[in-house]
């Protein structure tokens, strides 16, 4: 086993990662280089976070080793040096060395720093080079690459030369100090310092959010009206943006049709023109297609066209105004299934039958699951019954799990005693090096952490510049802003863990076996002050923001600064409440008349389909017997009545068969049309002007 585990949870992260990807980014229609980069980004922090068990474990079992070796190597005293002639020397006492078992998942001496190094410096050049650089190329609205570069270098100019200030200004810090020698290993050191100081501080203010906000959140998804007024309140606010989008969406595309009328086929710039359009919605491209005429060329003295520098920009409120327009819409359809289906769990609550029933039965056939397993009986108890028993139980677990990470983080630098709770799981373990469980301790540990700090991210929302919606109606922007916020976050939520289990040196002051991932990282002593101070009573802060998380201060902030947000004790949003309460029920009643619509039509195929076709096809033999009857005799009767009329009677049958209107052509004339039209030789020609016969009030 040695190295397999390594290998399994390399090759199930990476799924992980591309299954995350795939729900919130779109691999149809966004660029590939966009979906590399955040999948890597992904890739790469959750890989940290699954393998660092690993490394501790193996660190331990090293650790046992080393302890071994030196119980083994103690010296024995000399009989000569310390005895006189007289005396008798007693054996002296060894203790028995304490045995030291291999871990399962034990990874030989050697590969953990390799991959520690690629991993960490990979992904510092996604989040502070590359990501930056393709999340303004790919919002940028040029036409060819090199003016996408142009503009993607002059919006990180700023951004980096602020980052190359704070690097210098603790470069100069170092370079003064009497105390310290610069070496490149101490400036290596710097970077990762402040790069993890900036990444603590955001993880602290995430971390405070998401360890009150998850299992409050579980429990008020267990309380079905709690969580139907909710759901009343985003349709009403979402109903907002989705018609805020629409009518943004009308504007661009009203300037983008005024663009194209102007810009003719030969213009230079109509190949910027034909770009826009194809990020246009189809509708609107078949709108604007209709009224262009492309055969009128272009006068640069009598019109004003455009600069390319302002199509840019045209085209960068094109994509925007198109993906905001998408998103809304998914996301509106996707809010009105949630409705529905708390409005079904409310009226199923009082059945007596037992058997859960939908409003709109699904149209997709009846699968094997639904079938034989989760039955309508199974739904009932699980959506009416167990459910929310399970919601409750599960937002128990996590408020002890977020009770014992905030005492840990105001304790855990208390090395006598070891008041960390997560310390003491950790410390229990290694006397009876019962590495599995330490493994899955650190597993649950870590993950619970990355839980309350990524949640937060996804859940985040900063205006609409960054928002992360599912199913794949997140933005380019957004997919590369949280790629880089993971690996910002994710180094220092590692060693913030490997603090709180008193693994890491730095802040534990103990002469332990350093893990391969804290030798990377370097040690902190390079910058005492954020070693000894910053990284142990920063992270006290945390109680504070729970505090205000629990006592809902944020929401409550926004809004007073005017952005609705959900309370109970507000009058906004009971009226909200109401407004989306009758949206929902619009919109039920909408679906409601589809539904008996194809009911009807389905009934009356079903009943009338048969006989329908059955008669058409008699009535269409028998048409066809008359239709032959009627042609021979009518022919008998014209051969047998017709007769040479003159002008006038020819005029009046030009005038009852509608005859259709004749260009003239002075070259030569023919007194009679109809002799035209009968096939006889003219000196004059005569072209129509339609090529199919009209009624006689086409044209009025």
């Amino acid at each position: 086993m040695s190295g397999a585990a390594l290998g399994i949870e390399i090759v199930l992260v990476f799924f992980l990662a591309l299954f995350l990807l795939h729900r919130y980014g779109d691999f149809k229609k966004q660029q590939r280089m966009v979906l590399f980069g955040t999948l890597l980004a992904w890739y790469l922090c959750f890989l940290i976070v699954f393998i660092l068990p690993l490394d501790v474990s193996t660190t331990i079992y090293r650790q046992c080793v080393e302890d071994h070796e030196k119980q083994v190597s103690v010296p024995t005293s000399s009989p000569t040096n310390h005895t006189t002639p007289n005396s008798t020397v007693a054996p002296p006492k060894r203790n028995s060395p304490t045995p030291c078992y291999k871990p399962w998942s034990y990874i030989p001496e050697g590969i953990m720093p390799v991959f520690w190094r690629v991993v960490y410096w990979t992904s510092q050049c996604l989040t502070w080079l590359l990501l930056p650089f393709m999340q303004s190329y790919a919002r940028s609205g040029g036409f060819s690459i090199t003016g996408k570069i142009k503009t993607a270098l002059i919006e990180n100019a700023i951004y980096y030369g602020t980052y190359l200030l704070i690097f210098g200004s603790l470069l100069i810090y170092v370079a003064v100090h009497p105390e310290l020698h610069l070496t490149w290993y101490g400036l290596q050191t710097i970077g990762i310092t402040a790069a993890n100081t900036w990444g603590l501080f955001l993880l602290v203010l995430l971390l405070g959010y998401g360890l009150v906000e998850i299992p409050r959140s579980y429990w008020n998804a267990s309380r079905h009206g709690h969580l139907l007024m909710k759901t009343y309140f985003k349709a009403s606010k979402l109903m907002t943006e989705k018609a805020d989008a629409e009518e943004n969406l009308e504007d661009v595309m009203e300037e983008v049709r005024k663009i194209s009328e102007s810009i003719k086929y030969n213009h230079p710039l109509r190949k910027c023109i034909d770009t826009i359009l194809r990020k246009c919605p189809v509708d609107y491209q078949e709108k604007m297609g209709r009224n262009m005429d492309d055969y009128e060329d272009f006068d640069d003295k009598q019109n004003t066209y455009p600069t390319e520098k302002s199509l840019v920009k045209l085209h960068k409120q094109v994509i925007y105004a198109v993906q905001r327009h998408n998103r809304t819409r998914v996301q509106w359809q996707i809010l009105l299934q949630q409705a529905i289906h708390l409005e079904d769990v409310s009226k199923n609550e009082t059945s007596l039958s037992h058997q859960f029933v939908h409003s709109f039965p699904s149209s997709e056939p009846v699968g094997w699951f639904s079938r034989y397993i989760y039955t309508p009986t199974v739904e009932w108890y699980w959506e009416c019954l167990l459910k929310r028993w399970f919601y409750r139980l599960l937002s128990v677990v996590l408020t002890l799990f977020s009770v014992a990470v905030v005492w840990s983080e105001c304790t855990f630098f208390s090395t006598q005693p070891v008041l960390s709770l997560f310390a003491v799981f950790i410390q229990l373990a290694e006397r009876d090096y019962n590495y599995l469980y330490i493994e899955m301790a650190c597993f649950v540990t870590i993950f619970f952490l990355c839980i309350s700090v990524y949640s937060t991210v996804f859940r985040i929302r900063v205006f609409n510049y960054y928002y992360l919606a599912s199913h794949h109606q997140t933005d380019a922007y957004s997919l590369q802003f949280s790629g880089m916020l993971f690996c910002r976050l994710t180094p220092p939520l590692c060693l913030n863990f490997l603090g709180l289990i008193h693994m890491d040196s730095a802040i534990s002051h103990q002469q332990k076996l350093q893990t391969a991932y804290t030798s990377i990282m370097g040690s902190m002593k390079v910058l005492s002050f954020i070693a000894n101070g910053f990284y142990i009573y920063y992270p006290m802060l945390i109680v504070i923001l729970c505090i205000a998380t629990y006592f809902s201060l944020g929401t409550r902030c926004l809004n007073l600064l005017g952005f609705q947000q959900f309370m109970d004790d507000s009058e906004m949003t009971s009226d909200l409440i109401d407004e989306g309460k009758e949206l929902i029920r619009r919109e039920r009643r909408k679906r409601q008349r589809m539904e008996d619509g194809e009911n009807r039509r389905r009934e009356w195929k079903e009943r009338y389909g048969n006989q329908r076709d059955d008669f058409t096809a008699r009535n269409r033999s028998s048409h066809e017997m008359k239709e032959t009857n009627y042609s021979e005799s009518s022919r008998d009767r014209q051969n047998k009545y017709s007769r040479p009329g003159g002008r006038a009677e020819r005029d009046c049958i030009e005038l009852l068969q509608d005859a259709e209107p004749l260009d003239f052509n002075a070259d030569a004339l023919a007194d009679d049309p109809l002799e035209a039209e009968s096939g006889r030789h003219v000196g004059g020609r005569y072209l129509s002007m339609s090529s199919s016969r009209n009624r006689i009030f086409d044209d009025v």
